[in-house]
């Protein structure tokens, strides 16, 4: 029939089709339904890092790490990038199933071993292809963090100059596109997961995530990534950018893996200098060059658009439209706030100025020459304005700068708690995501406004977006060496031997957020293949989980396809993943006495023992039993129980449990709050 645009067939079984409100009512009330919800709109989550994080291309390397399918879910690729060479590549994994969809304007490679694309029925977008080809450079830049090729002298038209590589290079890429000028539609990506399911690849990455929390089974990206999990596939999501607001994560399914944006020691400093010879230093991308040339420069609040929809009060923000060009036409604009500089763009100005509260967190690039800068400094640029008859300044080409307080995680990044199960802790870790150096479309602006017209191969973004494909490169360099372990294995050796580090390093409370902004911490690449204990999860422990949290065993068996029941026996106790991480809620002030119980499995020396090292608060007590654990081989599992007892009086306290046998530190972290 012609309202029917998708059917999911080949993992799990659905459909896509355009019906009235009455309709999508009707069906959800019929027998074999599991949810009904519209096609919502998802957004994208939008180099140094690797050797920032100790991981040199020298690294120990396996063969199979070639024989590894990432699959990148995102705005497609663009396949002539030197990122996506190649030569020296044998031809595809004997496993590989998929196809590429060939055009006149796109074809595959032995790197590039399989591109698809997925596009529920809309219009296309006027700069748009109706192939795989990246448009947008997201998907191109993702692609490449992941697994692109080692490119020496890659930069941002001289910016960040030196090489450009993925953390597994030698890995198989295969490219689903489900994003497009009008946004990332859950039809296309539940479309995109059933492809990748059955077409053979190893790992699936989504840089893409949704306005508001939802439910599991209201969610494409949850529904996606369960029946990824039940065919052994890992999906790493990105946390989403939209903190420091708590419970802004909208990824945090327990079966997927939900990545934070920690910064790297690299800045990008872009100076103002005014008509008095002071000079301000602000944060941007700006490759242009104004040749210290002085311009006039005004205060946005005192060139107000009167014949836009804007009032005098809000013009000072330098939003779209709301300029009046013929005040600002030819001098640079001191603006209220970061925004994506379209404004002053729009109005003529030479270039802008903003302020705001975060301005070394997170660099940008701009359609015009522009600085970033703290409010301090710009009251400054205001009094000195207020001061002189014919103000002038002046924007400087931006400089690479060391940030000596890297790592830590960036404001924007959403934090946690997970909204949905309390007992759940997300984001699961953090990776770099600030300031970083990959692939890009030349035929998408390096600045994503429409207006700027710079090409470049490369470009030097921040997100979320930029932190997922980081720990998948990760994931797949684990895998490389674990072939057969399972997506919750993966997950347990990056969280168990990630790096603790700071919310905020430049406040007297460096970390108000704690492990809701990073997890289990920052990962690290060189000790995660060898974590000594994991923490496995198979499907039917979260099955288990989702009959505690209410799913009934009908609904299970259409979700799952299989003959999945729920149990009288099914408690509170199946809510007690085997997750490598503890948090718990709590009323403020009140008693606690709560008992985690775990199982964790032997992966590093045959024979081991290892003693519990546990690190509280005041006010807690956190015993382990037994506290010591004694392997006599390999694969071997052994369990314990964690109590916590006591009270709290902050809204987040923060503990840990390591297991230390000597030779392997395996740290999980503890958190108990108060409810949000």
């Amino acid at each position: 029939m012609d309202s029917l645009l998708y059917s999911y067939t080949k993992s799990f079984n659905g459909f896509v089709a355009k019906l009235t409100k009455e309709e999508a009512q009707k069906l959800a009330g019929m027998e074999g339904i599991v949810s009904v919800f519209p096609n919502e709109k998802k957004l994208l989550h939008k180099t140094r890092s690797w050797d920032f994080m100790g991981f040199p291309k020298s690294v120990k390397r396996t063969t199979f790490e070639s024989e590894v399918i990432i699959k990148m879910i995102d705005t497609g690729i663009w396949p002539e990038s030197e990122s996506f060479n190649d030569e020296g590549f044998g031809p595809p994994p004997k496993g590989w199933k998929g196809i590429c969809q060939e055009s006149s304007h796109f074809t595959c490679n032995n790197k590039i071993i399989g591109a698809q694309y997925h596009h529920s029925g809309r219009k296309l977008g006027a700069s748009e292809f109706a192939s795989p080809r990246d448009s947008v450079g997201h998907g191109s830049h993702t692609a490449s963090v992941a697994a692109g090729n080692i490119v020496s002298g890659a930069s941002l038209l001289g910016l960040g100059t030196g090489t450009a590589r993925g953390g597994v290079p030698s890995a198989r890429i295969a490219i689903y596109k489900i994003c497009w000028s009008d946004g990332c539609f859950a039809a296309d990506i539940l479309a995109a997961f059933d492809d990748a399911i059955n077409d053979g690849v190893d790992i699936i990455s989504l840089s893409v995530g949704g306005f508001s929390p939802l439910d599991y089974f209201k969610d494409s990206i949850a529904i996606g990534a369960f029946h990824a999990m039940r065919n052994g596939l890992l999906t790493s999501t990105s946390a989403g950018n939209s903190g420091p607001s708590p419970a802004t994560i909208t990824n945090f399914s327990p079966w997927s893996r939900s990545v934070a944006a920690s910064t790297i020691d690299r800045k990008f400093v872009a100076k103002v200098k005014l008509g008095d010879g002071e000079l301000y230093e602000g944060t941007s991308v700006n490759t242009f060059n104004l040749k210290n040339d002085m311009y006039p420069i005004i205060y946005s609040g005192d060139a107000p658009n009167t014949t836009s929809e804007f009032n005098s009060s809000e013009n000072k923000y330098c939003h779209e439209y709301s300029l009046d060009q013929n005040l600002v036409k030819g001098k640079i604009v001191l603006c209220d706030a970061l925004t994506d500089g379209s404004g002053p763009f729009l109005a003529g100005a030479v270039g802008a100025v903003m302020q705001g509260r975060n301005p070394n967190s997170q660099t940008m690039a701009f359609p015009l020459p522009a600085s970033y800068l703290s409010f301090e400094n710009g009251g400054k640029i205001r009094t000195y304005l207020n001061s002189t008859r014919s103000p002038t300044a002046t924007i400087l080409r931006s400089n690479e700068s060391k940030d000596t307080l890297a790592p830590y995680i960036a404001p924007f990044s959403s934090r946690g708690p997970n909204p949905a199960t309390h007992n759940i802790l997300k984001p699961d870790l953090a990776a770099p995501g600030v300031n970083i150096l990959a692939a890009w479309s030349p035929i998408s602006p390096i600045s994503g406004v429409e207006f700027d017209k710079r090409s470049n191969s490369y470009n030097i973004i921040s997100g979320t977006s930029m932190a997922c494909p980081h720990a998948t490169a990760v994931a797949t360099y684990i895998k490389s060496f674990h072939p057969t372990w399972s997506p919750a294995s993966i997950r347990s050796a990056l969280m168990t031997t990630g790096n603790t580090l700071y919310t905020d390093p430049m406040s007297a409370e460096k970390n108000p957020d704690a492990e809701f902004a990073y997890g289990a911490g920052n990962i690290n690449p060189l000790k995660a293949p060898n974590p000594g204990l994991i923490y496995d999860i198979d499907a039917l422990d979260y099955i288990k989980f989702l009959c505690a949290q209410g799913y009934n065993t009908k609904l299970l068996q259409y979700v799952t396809g299989d003959k999945s029941r729920c149990s009288k026996e099914t408690d509170e106790k199946s809510l007690d993943l085997n997750y490598p991480s503890f948090a718990l809620s709590i009323p403020l002030s009140n008693s606690i006495s709560h008992v985690f119980n775990r199982t964790v499995t032997n992966v590093g020396s045959s024979t081991s023992t290892y003693k519990a090292i546990v690190t509280s608060p005041h006010g807690l007590s956190i015993k382990v039993n037994p506290s010591v654990l004694s392997f006599t081989s390999l694969k071997q599992k052994l369990s314990f129980a964690l109590t916590i007892e006591g009270t709290i009086e902050k809204q987040i306290v923060s503990a840990s449990l390591i297991w230390d046998d000597g030779t392997f530190q395996v740290r999980s972290p503890i958190v108990v709050y108060g409810d949000f």
